[in-house]
């Protein structure tokens, strides 16, 4: 079975107010016109994730609530403190757990896990261009796309493809 997996970087954090929590920063204003723009381009592609799984970070679950009605008929959304901080063997353990019938996943993160996981389970396949540029820099609200063959169980390091990145200002 081919399993695709969408590896979102949260939107743009605010910084406004500087004794509040990492944990509790909201979005800036520029995290949510990008986000906009992403669920724009998730609707247009027809991203259909059958599982989010999202940190419980403010900036996480907020880039969740802006694009979630680009994410098709309503996938399975799991909110999970434990993905804020973890690091990206955790990440990839938490994926390899996933059931079967799910086809397609949307994980929430932060950096620098988010990209590094995204790195590291590219093989040599899949677009070159679009590797480049996400090794050149994986912004907030940056995007990959990545299938691969097998079982959730199965992924593991460069055994997925990546099909696409994007980022929020190539988005218009």
């Amino acid at each position: 079975m081919k399993h695709r997996l969408y590896l979102l970087r949260h939107a743009k954090s605010s910084w406004d107010e500087p004794g509040l929590a990492d944990h509790d920063r909201p979005l800036a204003k520029r995290g949510r016109k990008a986000a906009a723009r992403l669920r724009e381009h998730l609707r247009e592609v027809g991203a259909e994730p059958d599982l989010v799984l999202c940190s419980s970070a403010a900036r996480a679950t907020e880039t969740l609530e802006l694009v979630r009605d680009g994410l098709g008929t309503g996938p399975n959304v799991e909110i999970e403190s434990g993905l804020y901080g973890a690091g990206t063997d955790a990440l990839l353990r938490r994926l390899q757990s996933l059931p079967e019938d799910v086809g397609s996943a949307m994980l929430i993160g932060h950096n620098p896990p988010i990209e590094q996981l995204a790195a590291d389970l590219c093989g040599d396949g899949g677009d070159a261009d679009a590797r480049a540029r996400m090794e050149a820099k994986y912004p907030t609200g940056g995007l990959a796309t990545l299938s691969f063959s097998g079982g959730w169980g199965e992924l593991d390091w460069e055994r997925a493809g990546l099909e696409a990145f994007v980022v929020p200002r190539e988005l218009g």
